[in-house]
C-alpha cells in the first residue's frame, strides 16, 4: 500500500519530523532526490543547461538545493523567479520549484521552450494538493518527484495528468496514521486467501443474478469475471429465462456456469434458496428496471445472508441514499457487506449529486449515506468504508486505462469483486483489489479494440502471474504511470 496524505496530514507529519531533524536535513534529501531525478531525465549532468524556477518556500529552496547539487556535477543552472520570463534559450531541463501542496490561488507559469522535459517538485506549481485542480496556465511534468507520501492532487482532477511520471521519495518523515491508501500488486498476493488442500467447488461459489432477454451478455460477462477471478462454482440466474417447456433460452451461457431458470416476477425467493450453498450474490447488470424487477432485487439484496456486490439496475433499484440505506439494512436479521459500484450517473441517482473531482469525498459520502463499501468509478476508482478500519476509510485503485471504456467491463468488474469475497477477502479490500485486478488484467490485452469479453482469461492470467512467487514484480513500488484512466462503466 501506498499512503496518500492531504496537505493538512503532511503539514502534521513534517512537524513530527522536525522534532528529530533539523529542516535543513529534510531540504537537502528533497533537492537531492531532484537532483538526481535530473540526472537521470538529463543522462547525465556535465554541460547540460538546467533552468530552475524557485519561490520563496520550502519548495523553492528544495529546487535551489537540486540546482546546487547539479552545478557540482558539471551542469549549467540558471535561476528565475516564479513570476519570471524565461528565455527564448535552449534549455536541457526545466525545474519547477515555484509552489508546493499548499499553493491556493491563481499561478500562470512561465511557458518553457518548447522540448524542454519538466521535472516538477513534490506537484506542478499551481495545482491544489488535495482537489488536484490547476489554478491557471500549470507546466504539464514530464517527471514529479514528490515526497512522503502520494497527496490527493497527484492522483485525481488536472493533477493527474500534469504530474506525468510520479516517483515518491522516502526522506525521513514518517507517516504514523492514514486515512487513504493506493493498493498495489503485492496488496493481491497477501490479501487473497491461499486456497486450503481440502477446498471444493462450493468453497468459494458465486450467484450471479444478472441478465434478462435481449440483455443476456450481461449475466454472461459478470459470471465469466466470477469464475475467472477465482470462484469455484457460479450459479447464474436470469429472470425471465424460464420457458413454458423448461430450461432456459437461447443466449451466451458460459459453459461452467451453473444455470437457475427464473420467471419474470417472484423470483428473489428462488435465489435466497440457493444462496445456502454460496459465499457471495451479484447482482444487477442487465436485468433491467420494470417496478417488478426492481421490487425483487430490493427482496433479495435486504434477505441475502451473504455478502452482495449491487452494481447497474441493482443500484436504480435501490433509489436514493436514504431508501438504499433501509434496503441495505434488513431487518436486522443478517450482517453481511453489500459493495456498490456507480459510475458517475448512478452516483447522481443515488446522492442527488454527481461526485465531483474530489473522488476520496465523493467515495467517503456515499459509504455514510448508505452504510455500504461504496467504489466510485472513474480515472481514479475510490473505495470509501462505512466505518473506519484503525482510521483508514478511503482505498484507491489507479490500475485502470482508457481500454476498459467500453460496453460491459463494468459486468466483469462486478464478477471479480464477488469471486474475491466468495474467496474470503474482507468486502472493502475485495472492491478495491477487484478494481485493481481489473486494470492490470486489461493492460494485457490489446490496446485497441479490447472488448469486455477479452477480459476474463487476462484476469485469470494476470492472478497466476501475481501468485507466482517465482515472478518478479511487474511494478517498481516507487513508480505510478501517467495515463488516462477508467474502471469501466
Amino acid at each position: 500500500m501506498l499512503a496518500v496524505l492531504t496537505t493538512d496530514e503532511l503539514r502534521a507529519a513534517d512537524a513530527l519530523a522536525l522534532e528529530h531533524f533539523d529542516e535543513s536535513t529534510l531540504i537537502g534529501r528533497a533537492g537531492t532526490a531532484v537532483a538526481n531525478a535530473a540526472v537521470e531525465m538529463l543522462g547525465g549532468s556535465y554541460g547540460r543547461r538546467v533552468a530552475v524556477i524557485c519561490g520563496k518556500g520550502n519548495n523553492g529552496n528544495d529546487g535551489k538545493v537540486a540546482g546546487a547539487r547539479l552545478a557540482r556535477r558539471g551542469a549549467k543552472v540558471e535561476y528565475f523567479d516564479p513570476a519570471s520570463t524565461l528565455p527564448a534559450r535552449h534549455f536541457d531541463l526545466l525545474i519547477d520549484a515555484a509552489y508546493g501542496t499548499g499553493f491556493r490561488g491563481h499561478y500562470d507559469a512561465p511557458s518553457a521552450p518548447e522540448g524542454t522535459p519538466v521535472l516538477a517538485v513534490d506537484i506542478p506549481s499551481g495545482v491544489n494538493g488535495d482537489s488536484g485542480e490547476a489554478g491557471g496556465a500549470v507546466l504539464h511534468a514530464d517527471v514529479t518527484v514528490t515526497f512522503a507520501a502520494l497527496k490527493p492532487g497527484l492522483l485525481q482532477g488536472d493533477g493527474a495528468e500534469l504530474a506525468g511520471r510520479v516517483v515518491l521519495v522516502d526522506i525521513g518523515v514518517g507517516v504514523s496514521t492514514r486515512r487513504a491508501v493506493v493498493v498495489e500488486d503485492d496488496d493481491v498476493a497477501q490479501r487473497l486467501p491461499a486456497r486450503a488442500v481440502q477446498s471444493h467447488k462450493w468453497a468459494s461459489a458465486v450467484a450471479v443474478v444478472a441478465g434478462s432477454p435481449g440483455m443476456e451478455g450481461a449475466g454472461a460477462l459478470s459470471s465469466m469475471g466470477a469464475s475467472h477471478a477465482g470462484a469455484g462454482m457460479v450459479r447464474l440466474a436470469v429472470p425471465g429465462s424460464a420457458i413454458e417447456e423448461g430450461g432456459m433460452r437461447p443466449g451466451p451461457w458460459p459453459l461452467e456456469a451453473v444455470r437457475l431458470a427464473l420467471g419474470s416476477e417472484g423470483w428473489a425467493d428462488a435465489v435466497l434458496e440457493i444462496l445456502g450453498r454460496c459465499k457471495a450474490l451479484v447482482v444487477g447488470p442487465g436485468l433491467g428496471r420494470e417496478p417488478g424487477t426492481q421490487r425483487e432485487i430490493r427482496r433479495l439484496i435486504a434477505a441475502s445472508p451473504v455478502p452482495v456486490v449491487a452494481d447497474a439496475d441493482a443500484l436504480a433499484a435501490l433509489g436514493d441514499a436514504d431508501a438504499a440505506r433501509s434496503v441495505i439494512a434488513g431487518d436486522g436479521s443478517v450482517h453481511r457487506p453489500v459493495v456498490l459500484t456507480p459510475h458517475d450517473g448512478e452516483y447522481h441517482g443515488l446522492m442527488g449529486e454527481a461526485p465531483g473531482p474530489d473522488r476520496f469525498a465523493a467515495a467517503r459520502r456515499l459509504a455514510a449515506a448508505t452504510g455500504a463499501v461504496a467504489l466510485v468509478k472513474g480515472p481514479l476508482t475510490a473505495v470509501g468504508l462505512p466505518m473506519a478500519d484503525d482510521g483508514l476509510d478511503v482505498l484507491l485503485a489507479r490500475a485502470g486505462s482508457t481500454r476498459l471504456a467500453t460496453a460491459g467491463t463494468g459486468d466483469v468488474l462486478s464478477g471479480i469483486i464477488g469471486a474475491l469475497l466468495a474467496r474470503g477477502v474482507e468486502a472493502p479490500w475485495a472492491a478495491a483489489l477487484g478494481a485493481h485486478v481489473h486494470g492490470r488484467a486489461a493492460a494485457l490485452g490489446n490496446s485497441e479494440g479490447l472488448v469486455a469479453g477479452d477480459l476474463p482469461p487476462l484476469v485469470a492470467r494476470w492472478l497466476s502471474r501475481s501468485s507466482d512467487p517465482g515472478e518478479p514484480a511487474p511494478v517498481d513500488r516507487q513508480y505510478l504511470g501517467q495515463q488516462n484512466r477508467s474502471n469501466g462503466g
